[in-house]
């Protein structure tokens, strides 16, 4: 960001410590000094819109994997929720992270963050009626009106990704060739990153339903044009009838489409569940026990 941590305000510090993780990032293995070393990169080069980071990726020419049905280069958002929040109504007013999902609290005089990290639905007293008077059950029905209306409008975008990915394996299979599908596979990376943006930076449809409204509809725009470029190019390949689409109406059906062997990954997961799971479970607690004796040495000193 170009920023020097030592000057952020201690307010800034209360979200920046959460944007360490909850960010947008990759793993490039090829740095100088460090190739071959998965090393920890943020895409903000050029700025932390979605554009921008479209534009970082796209430059390196990086994929995070190939889409087998349309052979796009794909991107995967990872969670982007600070590049989200810091669009926001509550950004703008200067609200950190931990004001709503660690909320100050007090215990014998003392005034301290909640360090039990939870939707601020679940606190709402601490969390939101600080500063907002209303009564909880409006400010609950507030925040899943913005949420269930990002919802509606961002399946209408899965529904074209869907039918242009489809589209586009027609015209591969048509003999279409990869200087005529360049510019059709740029939109679908360019469109599903927005749609996987505003799905995976999770409470953007809260944190800035703004923002996220523009990145669907700018996913939206991008997904129709690749649908008329693949309409096109299907005519002039001789299709000249809309391409059939399987019946993914439920995940099931749609996970039989992509050949996806569900009995083998359940098996792996239960696998996880008695192997690695509860090791992993224990040495949480033992770490969250040694953490709570230092915290009451220190409230003690």
């Amino acid at each position: 960001m170009g920023k020097d941590i030592n000057n952020a305000t201690h307010q800034e510090m209360r979200s920046l410590v959460c944007a360490q993780c909850h960010v947008e990032y990759y793993f490039n293995k090829n740095l100088p000094g460090k190739e071959g070393t998965p090393y920890l990169v943020f895409p903000w080069k050029n700025g932390m819109a979605v554009e921008d980071m479209e534009k970082y990726y796209d430059d390196l020419e990086f994929k995070d994997w190939t889409h087998k049905i349309s052979k796009t280069p794909m991107l995967k958002a990872q969670h982007p929720g600070y590049e989200t929040y810091i669009t926001g109504v509550h950004a703008d007013r200067g609200v950190s992270c931990a004001d709503c999902h660690m909320p100050y609290k007090s215990e014998g005089g003392q005034k301290f963050t909640d360090h039990h990290i939870q939707s601020p639905l679940n606190n709402m007293a601490n969390a939101c009626q600080v500063c907002h008077r209303e009564e909880g059950s409006k400010l609950m029905a507030n925040v899943f009106e913005r949420q269930q209306k990002s919802t509606e409008t961002r399946l209408k975008l899965e529904d074209l990704l869907v039918k242009a990915h489809i589209e586009a394996k027609k015209a591969w299979d048509l003999g279409a060739t990869e200087e005529q599908m360049k510019a059709i596979l740029i939109d679908i990376r360019h469109a599903q990153w927005r749609w996987d943006y505003s799905a995976a930076s999770h409470g953007a449809s809260f944190h800035s339903p703004v923002e996220t409204a523009r990145v669907i509809g700018g996913g939206l725009n991008i997904a129709q044009e690749a649908r008329v470029k693949l309409a096109r190019l299907l005519a002039d390949l001789g299709h000249n009838k809309p391409v059939e689409m399987p019946d993914i109406s439920s995940k099931e059906k749609a996970q039989a489409f992509i050949g996806l062997d569900i009995e083998k990954l359940e098996a792996e997961k239960e696998e996880f569940k008695k192997t690695l799971l509860p090791k992993w479970l224990e040495e949480a607690k033992a770490r969250e026990a040694k953490l709570d004796v230092k915290t009451v040495s220190t409230q003690e000193k």
